[in-house]
């Protein structure tokens, strides 16, 4: 099922609700706190907000770490709230995240945990492959991750 949630950019207001999801989200990985989202949007990375009404439903981010001619950006964190899965609303944050990336013609990179199907799944349909293996790379859980990678459209 998929719904049509408003995308917007993600304000320093919305960092305490995104570091309340983060530990939702994330228990066992060092969730994000509120200081780490406003220090991310004070850095100048693009992030997105979802929301339902005003309540915040999910959020991600890019950052640009290498410039043309060989533009490269990283996703940091996309997640959405467990009451809102299944609804488009990742897959939406991500597509908004790589129409930024594209618009820089960015390769870009991103983990995700190796146990994530899901995550990994819509990261393939969206053009990301497989390419690499980060061990341990989760803490304090100790979870692998797998390095994806997504060329520039055009």
């Amino acid at each position: 099922m998929t719904a049509t949630v408003p995308i917007d950019a993600l304000r320093e207001s919305d960092a305490q609700r995104c570091a309340e999801l983060e530990r939702m989200l994330f228990p066992g990985d060092d969730p994000w706190s509120a200081r780490a989202f406003r220090d991310e949007l004070r850095a100048g990375h693009h992030y997105l907000a979802a929301r339902v009404g005003d309540e915040l439903v999910g959020y991600a981010g890019i950052a640009f770490v290498a410039g043309p001619p060989q533009a490269e950006a990283e996703i940091h964190t996309i997640g959405v709230d467990p009451a809102h899965r299944r609804r488009g609303i990742g897959r939406d944050l991500l597509r908004g995240l790589l129409a930024v990336a594209d618009a820089e013609h960015a390769t870009v990179f991103l983990e995700v945990r190796t146990d994530n199907d899901a995550a990994r799944l819509m990261y393939e349909a969206e053009g990301f492959t497989v390419v690499g293996l980060r061990r341990r790379y989760y803490s304090p859980s100790g979870a692998d991750a797998h390095t994806m990678r997504r060329e520039p459209t055009p």
